[in-house]
């Protein structure tokens, strides 16, 4: 007779359980390697728009494009290291270690609006500025040009400052008579209220810092007055 063998219950668990632990670990295979094939492909996608954006901005570039460019191409070469890392083939296909997810990637850090607003404002300022001071050399340039042409002669140190100016009613050509200058001086007066001025020699003495003859005068007088108030009397020889 045949004698049929058994296999007890304990060797049949062993079985079983031997059985269900290579089903399982083929199943964490192939899902593992179905999340690294996942993970690839997130990567290659994602150097594809970055490279994308790159070509937009190339195509149509602005005053920030430089600045995004940069931006973009350090975020795809930190791409690539995660490619390597993850053994990615090339195109993006799967590999054999899982990567981080492309959503998981850092979005591209672009400048923000309104530093390069700012920045432009803070230029555009500076360059405002330098205009307002350039401007103001050249009023004062020709205001003092306007003062040469009108008194005919160099600026000198200023005297007897606070001074009013008349005239003494004495004809003959333009001349002044001073109490600080002796004859022969050359004084440059100018009336500040019209911006006219005169240089004229001191010819004889008087009670005043300077006091005009009639023609002197009327190279600086305000029409209808006979004293300037607002006047600078300048020593020039």
């Amino acid at each position: 007779m045949s004698r049929k063998k058994t296999l007890s219950g304990k060797k049949k668990i062993a079985l079983l359980v031997g059985a269900a632990a290579m089903v399982g670990g083929t199943a964490i295979v192939m899902t593992g390697t179905s999340n690294a094939s996942v993970a690839c492909d997130g990567l290659a996608q994602a150097i594809s728009n970055n490279e994308n954006f790159i070509a937009g901005q190339q195509a149509n570039p602005d005053a920030q494009s430089a600045a995004r460019i940069a931006n973009r191409e350090a975020v795809i070469a930190q791409i690539r290291v995660q490619q390597e890392a993850a053994d990615c083939a090339a195109g993006g296909d799967g590999g054999q270690a899982a990567a981080p997810p492309a959503a998981e990637q850092p979005p591209a850090e672009e400048p923000p609006a309104d530093e390069g607003a700012e920045q432009g404002g803070e230029n555009a300022g500076e360059e405002a500025g330098a205009g307002d001071e350039a401007g103001g050399n050249a009023g004062a340039g020709e205001e003092a040009g306007a003062g040469e042409e009108a008194g005919g002669a160099a600026t000198g140190e200023v005297v007897c400052a606070g001074s009013t100016v008349t005239l003494s009613g004495e004809g003959g050509a333009p001349a002044a008579s001073s109490s600080e200058f002796p004859v022969g001086t050359q004084l440059k007066v100018t009336n500040l209220d019209n911006n006219k001025s005169t240089t004229v020699e001191v010819t004889s003495v008087s009670g005043s810092c300077a006091l005009l003859n009639n023609a002197a005068f009327e190279q600086v007088r305000e029409a209808g007055k006979f004293l300037i108030r607002n006047a600078r009397i300048e020593r020039v020889g």
